[in-house]
């Protein structure tokens, strides 16, 4: 298997471009400047979090139990990848607010950590 695309520079980290593509098949080679994709914006751990909640045809439950997540942590994980993939946030102030609340009931719960709580407040903006 062929290695990976990589999508940032490994000296300076700038996004990087593909110079050349050629058809295994027949030889044939194009030159010029292309761009990898939306996709090669993300991370390695926001591709698997894709994958896995691609797998789990966008079911959250599915995607908690496989990753070991609560839901707060699943919605803050698929919000990051829509941000990387350069669309707009839906998210409303007031899913915010809830989604705070959200976290500090399941650490009352004793279903998250405190650090784990803490970690996910704080990318919460504060509404």
């Amino acid at each position: 298997m062929a290695n990976p695309v990589i999508a940032r520079c490994p000296i300076c980290a700038e996004t990087l471009s593909v110079a050349r593509l050629e058809c295994a098949s027949c030889g044939t080679r194009i030159e010029g400047s292309f761009a990898l994709g939306r996709f090669h914006q993300l991370t390695a751990e926001q591709l698997e979090f894709l994958e896995t909640f691609i797998k789990a045809r966008g079911n959250f439950k599915d995607v908690e139990r496989e990753l070991g997540m609560s839901y707060p942590t699943v919605r803050s994980r698929l919000d990051a990848v829509i941000r990387a993939l350069g669309f707009p946030s839906q998210a409303e102030p007031d899913r915010e607010a809830e989604r705070r609340k959200e976290i500090l009931r399941e650490l009352a719960d004793g279903r998250i950590a405190p650090d784990d709580a803490a970690q996910l407040l704080e990318k919460e903006p504060v509404t």
